[in-house]
């Protein structure tokens, strides 16, 4: 009976924990996004921002591969402060350079790696010099809350504080697009965005 008691207790006193756990986790947006004009609805980065927003950095870099002549994936998004790596999967040599982060990786074979970090915001055009027609995008955000779209262009940003956040669409080829939302404990806001040239 005792032990009953205190399980019982100890229950108690963790269901508001979980219970607002369960309420993060549930919380966010989700929608679709049309690219007009493009082939795709794929590659668009949505992200909530606001204000004073924490970034942590993954502690595994993520990674851009070079393989079959073209950077995979296309668009990469990651957080202030993120190592990204370069993989070339290709039998050929492959460079790694940006324009406007003005960095060169330099040139190497198949199997190698190199990594780059990415400590200010903004977005970044990965090119090859070997091979001019390889391109690709990293998104630097100050947010931890962000999605790419699919081919489809759906998108789902989830475990998102309650607040208020403007919500940003980017494109490579297309006009950003801002909204102001608010995120309710619990509740998954659905919002449908068209972007055009």
């Amino acid at each position: 009976m005792r032990t009953n008691w205190l399980t019982g207790v100890a229950l108690a006193a963790a269901t508001p924990l979980l219970l607002t756990a369960m309420a993060l986790q549930t919380a966010g947006v989700s929608g679709s996004v049309t690219a007009k004009g493009l082939r795709t609805n794929a590659g668009i980065v949505v992200s909530l921002q606001a204000p004073g927003t924490n970034v942590t950095p993954p502690a595994k870099p993520p990674e851009v591969d070079q393989k079959g002549m073209v950077f995979i994936p296309h668009v990469m998004a990651v957080v202030r402060g993120t190592a990204v790596r370069f993989l070339n999967s290709d039998a050929v040599a492959h460079n790694v350079f940006s324009p406007e982060g003005k960095y060169n990786l330099g040139t190497w074979p198949q199997g190698e790696t190199r990594e780059h970090m990415f400590d200010k915001p903004g977005v970044y055009t990965q090119l090859c010099r070997v091979h001019p027609e390889m391109e690709s995008f990293v998104v630097v955000l100050e947010t931890p809350y962000f999605a790419v779209s699919d081919r489809e262009g759906k998108y789902a940003i989830a475990a998102v504080p309650p607040g208020k956040y403007t919500l940003v669409a980017w494109s490579e080829r297309l006009k950003s697009v801002k909204q102001e939302v608010v995120i309710e404990s619990g509740k998954t806001l659905t919002v449908d965005l068209a972007m055009a040239r």
